[in-house]
């Protein structure tokens, strides 16, 4: 299995592009990444509240003419906020390209932030919190991670109506500027390239330093997680289903024990096989489906169990999930299960290396942690060696029931 390697171009003012170049289809995937992530906002919601409106009018052209001139081509510009990273990608057929870059430049370099369109902005998240807050699974979703981070922390800090009505377009452009600048920006490339677009980045993106340059400090936050582990919280009283998560922090990817965690976490419920699945959904039939995730998130991480089951059997679910944890850390793996898991997992990778989107997509991952292609190999080489006694050490190690923190929302 090799990771096909990227090619490495340097812009005129510094930006680097990094490329996988594949011509088996006419399309392009280009992806800006800056660190402008909800880790460095100081005020809450400002980081996706600037991501998102970003793309919603510039001093040229509204934000219906701007998905008109996108559209018009076929193309599409996405935007996402995460914590640490925000991004916009665009989707065209290669031909297009070159046409695209104008539209999506004036969108990352000359962004207005309307009054109009942060008032709809507004109305239109606050309108959707509404709704989103009558389900159980979302509401669990909220207090879990504040229970595992502190509610001030960017990782578990939650949208509410009240910083959503304070956000103001001042505070936008003052994120805009500090993080949005070139020399916070990397590019992602895929696909079918034209053989002259490093000059087109250079003359859309490469030829200024566009909002000056911005030295980033990375704040260094502290995690206060909740000192209680047990809750329940009846969100509707009628509700006749529950959200279940039972969760713990976990170190992050640098951690020796994360690569292996990996492969436990499949065993016990990370894929549709896993024990929490055969037991839980399988055997009770308490859920449709249950899962087992790792976060990865960059200061710390996050192990995570989530269903939803029915009110009557939320409890009976939370003790099977403990139960899975004690016969994982008592009894080794049998040889013929961990080859099984061995290869479903060889076998995702292998899916995740097809084509050129999904490799670059692995690449970036690597880049932005400051990893390289070595952590990817070990990773492998784990999956393939990992012993049934080194996988029981670990559950004794990380599945004890006390460590984790635990949560039904009816």
């Amino acid at each position: 299995m090799v990771l096909k390697p990227y090619e490495k171009y340097v812009l005129d003012n510094g930006i680097p592009v990094y490329t996988v170049a594949s011509n088996e289809q006419d399309t392009l995937q280009l992806e800006l990444v800056f660190p402008a992530g909800s880790w460095y906002e100081t005020e809450s919601l400002v980081a996706s509240a600037t991501n998102f409106l970003m793309k919603n009018g510039t001093s040229k052209h509204s934000a219906l003419e701007i998905n008109e001139q996108i559209e018009y081509y076929g193309a599409y510009l996405n935007r996402a906020s995460h914590h640490e990273n925000a991004t916009y990608t665009l989707h065209s057929l290669t031909k297009h390209v070159e046409k695209l870059l104008p539209t999506l430049a004036e969108v990352v370099l000359d962004p207005a932030f309307p009054e109009e369109e942060l008032a709809i902005y507004k109305q239109n998240m606050k309108q959707r919190l509404v709704v989103s807050l009558q389900k159980c699974d979302f509401v669990a979703n909220r207090f879990i991670d504040k229970y595992l981070f502190g509610e001030f922390h960017p990782y578990g800090r939650v949208s509410s109506m009240e910083a959503y009505d304070a956000l103001q377009t001042e505070d936008l452009k003052a994120f805009y500027r500090k993080q949005y600048s070139f020399n916070n920006c990397r590019i992602f490339m895929a696909g079918n390239l034209p053989a002259n677009i490093i000059p087109l980045l250079n003359q859309y993106f490469g030829s200024s330093e566009w909002n000056g340059r911005n030295e980033l400090i990375r704040p260094d936050l502290p995690i206060l997680p909740a000192e209680e582990k047990k809750h329940r919280i009846f969100n509707d009283e009628n509700g006749v289903q529950g959200a279940v998560r039972i969760a713990r922090p976990f170190p992050n990817r640098y951690h020796p024990d994360f690569p292996k965690m990996l492969v436990l976490n499949t065993i016990f419920g990370g894929y549709f096989g896993s024990r929490l699945m055969s037991n839980i959904r399988e055997d009770k039939g308490y859920t449709y489906g249950i899962y087992s995730h790792i976060y990865n998130f960059r200061q710390s991480s996050a192990l995570n169990i989530q269903t939803e089951a029915g009110r009557d059997v939320c409890e009976a679910t939370v003790e099977e999930v403990y139960k899975e944890m004690l016969q994982l850390q008592q009894v080794p793996v049998p040889e013929d299960e961990l080859l099984l898991v061995r290869n479903y997992m060889i076998g995702s990778i292998l899916g995740d290396l097809d084509g050129a989107f999904r490799v670059i997509q692995r690449w970036k991952n690597l880049i932005l942690n400051e990893l390289d292609e070595n952590y990817f190999y070990n990773n492998i080489q784990t999956i393939k060696t990992i012993s049934a006694a080194e996988l029981q050490m670990l559950a004794q190690r990380y599945y004890n029931k006390e460590d984790f923190y635990e949560l039904v929302v009816i």
